[in-house]
């Protein structure tokens, strides 16, 4: 087979790779920042026993925790988003980087 016959996911499938494990990395470790610098400034502010801080942190830590699971869906909402469109186009290349950065443990880019 050319080069040529060959789509352009295919040819650049370990840069889509490299996006997919970054995409894992970025959907792990942002929720569970979030939630963390949530919870100590809950602590910080429980320790200061002061109402009106505790309760400001309260409602801070429910922020940040709707964000955490906000930003842990994003990926899977655009994805979503993307496989509706790879229906209506039906592209064969279009499903080689979707597969790179979606499934990054599971792709095999010699298929």
């Amino acid at each position: 087979m050319l080069l040529a016959d060959i789509g352009f996911c295919a040819q650049t499938a370990n840069i889509w790779l490299l996006l997919g494990h970054v995409v894992t990395i970025f959907k792990i470790v942002i929720p569970l920042l979030l939630i963390i610098f949530g919870m100590i400034d809950l602590g910080k502010a429980v320790i200061a026993s002061k109402d009106d801080a505790v309760s400001k942190a309260v409602s801070q830590l429910i922020k940040r925790f709707i964000a955490a699971v906000v930003v842990f869906f994003i990926p899977t909402i655009v994805s979503a988003l993307f496989s509706i469109l790879g229906v209506i186009g039906d592209n064969n290349d279009y499903q080689v980087c979707v597969q790179c950065v979606t499934n990054v443990n599971k792709s095999n880019i010699n298929d």
